[in-house]
């Protein structure tokens, strides 16, 4: 954590004229912790929502740009794992015309599009070293063929197909915690689809990029483009194709996920009224991956909401909500269409750290374990399941069971 921002926690906690311990209190935290942040101790976000909703200040109000913190002596293990992929992407440019020697045989763009649509399988069924194998040639083909249609409607299909490329990109590499290149591969989809004329391909991958800048804690840039591309792609007239309800039912749940992180919960409600109002068009689950690769419908929205609950620290609420919201029952489920594979992980990993917060451990245990069984390499990727189950360690008074060892010994815990 910077020396920046420790300052900023504490000109802030001074102008509202409150000790560490007051402010401690009032953010439901410890006062060690407020000490922490106030030395320069290393801080987790969820902290930082804490800190800033008990001195009444955006999140992003804490967060200052400072010099990084020196590297460590070995070599991130990433940089070298996903070296043909950071090529594929950003590819070195000198004084030579690399472009020149893409212009080849015509392009075989249904063979193409199949093979995209595989390897957005493979991602979403957990295979991350298949997805990053397949990645780099998908993106070079991409590239060939955007250079070989340099104009009419082959060329529009070309761009189409590598901003679905790049979606892919970019989301698995905000997956993996590749900041830097992610925001390379969404941008470039953003564009192509743009380009290609496909405002909800576009829209997609907005949202996209919003999960990526909250990720980073850009809570304000989030909101502000999810709004705005909202409006561009707001359905005008009543009977709008369900496609068109989701994407922008989807900006808006990605804003609501920016505003409630940055202090901003009327904000955050008014975006999740948007979203029940587009669930509530769509009528049951909808899917149409390849415009926003995901499954969109009221419980999907419901799910979502349900995370405010947990930004704000609220644990009660959401084991509470989770057992009387009509949508997050099994039955309708059942009846309204199940949510993407990934929300409805996220929804259990939700659950895990909602039980652990009100002290009931076997169920927290029981939904980690639910969403091992789903997508073991995912959760492995997931902070939030790592501090979790650090949390159940904390709290466990007894000796560990086989399991909660075994777990964390899984999820890289010690201690």
């Amino acid at each position: 954590m910077t020396m920046e921002l420790a300052d900023n926690v504490r000109k802030y906690r001074r102008r509202a004229g409150m000790s560490q311990e007051e402010l401690a209190h009032a953010a439901g935290l410890s006062p060690a912790t407020v000490r922490k942040v106030e030395q320069g101790g290393t801080v987790r976000m969820e902290t930082l929502h804490a800190l800033a909703r008990a001195l009444g200040i955006p999140t992003a109000a804490l967060v200052a740009s400072d010099a990084p913190e020196p590297v460590g002596r070995a070599e991130e293990p990433n940089r070298l794992n996903l070296i043909q992929l950071r090529a594929a992407l950003t590819p070195a440019v000198g004084l030579v015309d690399q472009d020149a020697q893409a212009v080849g045989e015509e392009p075989n763009m249904r063979a193409y599009a199949r093979t995209v649509r595989d390897a957005r399988v493979l991602y979403f069924s957990d295979s991350y070293k298949s997805v990053a194998a397949q990645l780099p040639g998908l993106l070079r083909d991409a590239a060939r063929a955007v250079a070989h249609y340099d104009s009419g409607d082959e060329h529009r299909q070309a761009l189409l197909a590598r901003a679905e490329a790049l979606r892919l990109a970019g989301t698995y590499l905000t997956q993996v915690r590749q900041y830097d290149i992610a925001y390379t591969a969404l941008r470039g989809a953003i564009a192509d689809a743009r380009e290609g004329g496909d405002m909800l391909a576009a829209g997609s991958g907005v949202g996209c990029m919003c999960w990526l800048l909250v990720r980073q804690g850009r809570l304000e840039e989030a909101e502000l483009i999810a709004a705005q591309s909202m409006d561009v792609v707001e359905p005008k007239i009543t009977g709008a194709e369900p496609d068109h309800y989701a994407v922008w039912g989807g900006l808006a749940m990605e804003a609501a996920a920016a505003a409630a992180r940055n202090n901003r919960p009327d904000e955050a409600k008014e975006y999740r009224r948007a979203a029940r109002v587009a669930a509530t068009a769509v009528g049951t689950a909808h899917r149409n991956v390849s415009r926003h690769w995901s499954v969109f419908g009221p419980v999907t929205a419901a799910i979502k909401a349900l995370e405010d609950s947990m930004v704000v620290g609220d644990a009660r609420a959401v084991v509470r909500k989770a057992g009387e919201e009509v949508e997050l029952s099994p039955k309708a489920w059942k009846r309204l269409g199940r949510p993407s594979t990934n929300d409805g992980n996220r929804f259990t990993l939700d659950m895990a750290r909602a039980h652990t917060r009100t002290g009931d451990l076997s169920a927290a245990m029981d939904e980690l374990t639910r969403a091992r069984e789903a997508a073991p390499e995912w959760l492995r990727h997931q902070n939030s399941a790592a501090e979790t189950m650090q949390e159940i360690l904390s709290k466990r008074k007894r000796t560990l069971t086989s399991d909660m060892r075994e777990m964390a010994g899984y999820l890289g815990i010690v201690g």
